[in-house]
């Protein structure tokens, strides 16, 4: 009789649990956890960050050329940005809701010697002009996503137009693409397959250092958050997933699950883009449309990071005192939305957000310094909210995409 292999995430999960027991027991000596646990986890996330880079150009370039028609390649990218300013909308709109609805269970925080220096503000046409790459290599080293995925897109494109020009007896092969995909993805899997080992080294750390701030003064802030992060996903990828993609919810997140408890250990949405791939293609996403959504999204869809937004945004302004006018809360929907484009999906991003929220509506930058110690706590969640709703995301396409062609609905 065979013996039946743990799957990859009930290891994780056994990973997740552990490095919670463990680092409660090391909370008196947090730095014990870090000096000697979390240098483990920073191998494993280097090693994500390494592949990641070329698995997103291969992947996205050999996307490209399996549609072989740049016109689903339009129709694809249409509908995929739309949701994703769709869902950021309303996640940002969910953040404000319940921080407004739980407004006086906050805490009187300290708010005198606060000190957080903010990013440079950049202007929207620099924006713009940073997302096309000057170098052909410096967006691979930045590891800057947006220019790995423009660069990748004006290739592919490029190779579809070189295979239409030709006559059907001489198209040209480009089998190469598609074989640097698999051995990246084939590294990438080898990879993954340590993920159990990156969860424990990463999270221990984590709550070794965060356990007494997260049953502290913060913990209501936290909590509220989090309703905010399920809310969201219960409701808005409930229903996108239920009547667009005619799937059953509660399949689509049991499908999820590997790839939400490796997003809430790593809080890279990046990192977790392997197996968030993996996941969506079992629920019924096409190959070529994950290719595509995922990696746009893990670095333009920032659902979880926009409820994050609008929690602390009303936190902040009640810790100074300040009453938040209903047309600067359409500034923060709006800011919150369109910040999102560009935003890396890397641990601590959502910072650099919430500084150009603050910013917009004229609320002290300083007040980061309120939530910054427990960012990691918050970033855990609002990763696993961005992963769920690319997902999503490349489900709804890939069956719209199969209606338009005639192909039937997603079962």
């Amino acid at each position: 009789m065979k013996e039946k292999k743990i799957s990859l995430s009930t290891k994780i999960f056994i990973a997740l649990i552990l490095a919670i027991i463990v680092g409660i027991a090391f909370t008196s000596h947090a730095e014990i956890a870090v000096k000697y646990i979390k240098p483990f986890g920073t191998i494993f996330l280097n090693l994500i960050k390494w592949i990641v880079c070329p698995l997103v150009f291969f992947s996205i370039m050999a996307g490209v050329i399996s549609m072989k028609d740049i016109r689903k390649i339009g129709s694809v990218g249409v509908k995929t940005v739309v949701y994703y300013l769709c869902t950021t909308a309303f996640a940002i709109s969910i953040g404000l809701c319940f921080a407004s609805l739980f407004k006086s269970f906050f805490p009187a925080l300290q708010t005198s010697d606060l000190t957080y220096k903010a990013a440079a503000k950049v202007s929207f046409m620099d924006t713009f002009v940073g997302l096309f790459p000057s170098n052909f290599l410096k967006p691979f080293l930045d590891a800057n996503m947006l220019q790995i995925i423009i660069a990748a897109l004006i290739i592919g494109f490029a190779l579809l137009l070189i295979s239409n020009g030709k006559a059907d007896n001489d198209v040209k092969d480009f089998s190469a693409v598609e074989t640097l995909n698999d051995i990246f993805l084939k590294v990438m899997e080898m990879i993954v397959s340590l993920s159990p080992i990156g969860v424990f080294c990463l999270l221990c750390p984590v709550v070794a250092e965060n356990g007494p701030a997260v049953l502290g003064s913060l913990a209501k802030v936290l909590l509220v958050a989090y309703i905010a992060y399920v809310f969201h996903m219960l409701l808005v990828y409930s229903l996108s997933v239920k009547f667009a993609a005619n799937l059953n919810p509660v399949k689509f997140f049991k499908g999820m699950s590997p790839a939400m408890i490796f997003a809430f250990s790593s809080a890279s949405s990046v990192g977790t883009l392997p197996i968030n791939k993996d996941c969506a293609e079992k629920l019924g996403a096409d190959r070529d449309i994950t290719s595509f959504v995922l990696p746009l999204g893990a670095t333009i869809n920032m659902d979880g990071t926009a409820i994050y937004q609008g929690v602390c945004s009303i936190f902040i302004a009640s810790c100074f005192g300040i009453s938040l006018t209903f047309s600067q809360l359409l500034v923060i929907v709006l800011t919150a939305t369109l910040a999102s484009i560009g935003t890396a999906g890397v641990p601590g991003a959502g910072m650099v957000m919430l500084a150009m929220v603050l910013q917009a509506v004229g609320l002290p930058v300083e007040g980061i310094a309120l939530v910054a110690g427990v960012d990691r706590i918050f970033d855990m969640g609002r990763t696993v909210v961005n992963i769920t709703g690319d997902a999503s995301c490349a489900v709804v396409v890939s069956a719209m995409e199969r209606r338009k062609l005639g192909k039937g609905k997603n079962a």
